[in-house]
């Protein structure tokens, strides 16, 4: 239930799908205040501004001060060592912070629908994090996570291990090692719920990195930048042999912009965002799979999330199976043999 203006509008529950007719429809107008519809552009500092306060500002403010915390650490560090290619603050909160908070609701919704009763206490492993991201980001804002950072370079696990301790992290523990090698190690073979991957690199190779991580019912969340269809194609042979299928892509989120030009509610605003349909293409999607309200305006916009930085997009696989033992096979196979 949600208040514009004095005038209640009810919603259906966030994992139903909901079109924007259905919106409309369950709006509780009065027969004497008619609504009216129309359409206005929106430029990508518009929608980067929407998307950032649909996710960092809706932490807490220890989580906030958290973030900044890790922010500069991060630019501090990076004047010795390359960590991020990102010198600016706000660069880093954009590029980086927002983008990774924002696979936190497929990871939840794809794991609640798939997998367990609960997505409070799971236990994540980000494979190749590199500057901790997403896994210090995604340890901040789900503080019940147990969240293990595999990284294999020396300087970046210093990095990883002042930072989560600067921090006060106390759901994080950063493990040195390559993904071969540790999915090969029985203490932590198929012993995870969740294996994300943001930016490290293509699904093919990403599939024997994380999979045999992951335990048989789990997910493996790959974090892209751009329209993934062919990687995902290329990488469908190889995500199988895993012993995983693929659930479903997430495909950016849609902003909506909604204004009430007539009525008593003139004037009033509203942002809008939606998780688009993964059944539908992008270009005709107007269901959603969730819907949360982040700030106060009824005209539509339809704005995908392409900042200056590109498309965010989240692959999400379920694990069915066991992964045969033979796999990952030795360090630096999967890279230069992909399956």
């Amino acid at each position: 239930m949600l208040l514009c203006g004095g005038r209640r509008f009810n919603l259906l529950a966030p994992t139903t799908p909901l079109s924007f007719g259905t919106f409309i429809k369950h709006l509780a107008a009065s027969k004497s205040s008619k609504l009216s519809l129309t359409a206005k552009s929106f430029t990508s500092s518009t929608s980067s501004k929407v998307f950032s306060s649909s996710r960092f500002e809706a932490l807490n403010s220890r989580q906030k001060e958290q973030v900044h915390l890790y922010i500069d650490s991060l630019l501090e560090w990076n004047q010795k060592m390359n960590l991020t290619a990102v010198k600016e603050e706000s660069e880093v909160m954009e590029r980086h912070v927002e983008d990774s908070l924002s696979i936190i609701e497929p990871i939840r919704t794809s794991y609640l629908s798939h997998c367990g009763p609960s997505s409070e206490n799971l236990n994540l492993v980000d494979v190749g994090s590199g500057a901790g991201l997403p896994g210090v980001i995604l340890a901040i804002a789900s503080p019940g996570w147990k969240v293990t950072l595999l990284e294999s370079l020396n300087k970046r696990c210093s990095f990883l291990e002042h930072v989560v301790s600067q921090i006060g992290l106390s759901n994080v523990q950063v493990k040195r090692e390559r993904a071969e090698k540790l999915g090969q190690d029985v203490s932590f073979r198929e012993s995870f719920d969740v294996a994300v991957a943001r930016a490290v690199a293509e699904m093919r190779i990403l599939a024997e990195y994380c999979l045999p991580l992951v335990r048989t019912g789990g997910i493996f969340v790959a974090a892209k930048g751009h329209d993934p269809q062919e990687e995902v194609q290329r990488a469908e042979r190889a995500i199988q042999l895993m012993g995983a299928s693929l659930l479903h892509i997430r495909c950016g989120i849609v902003f909506f912009h909604i204004v009430v030009t007539k009525g008593c509610d003139h004037g009033s605003e509203w942002f809008l965002v939606g998780i688009p349909d993964p059944n539908l293409p992008v270009s005709e999607n107007h269901h959603f799979q969730s819907l949360s309200m982040i700030g106060p305006g009824l005209t539509l916009d339809r704005v995908d999330s392409h900042s200056k930085h590109g498309q965010r997009t989240a692959i999400i696989c379920l694990k069915g199976k066991p992964t045969p033992k033979k796999y990952p096979r030795d360090p630096g196979t999967p890279a230069k043999i992909p399956l």
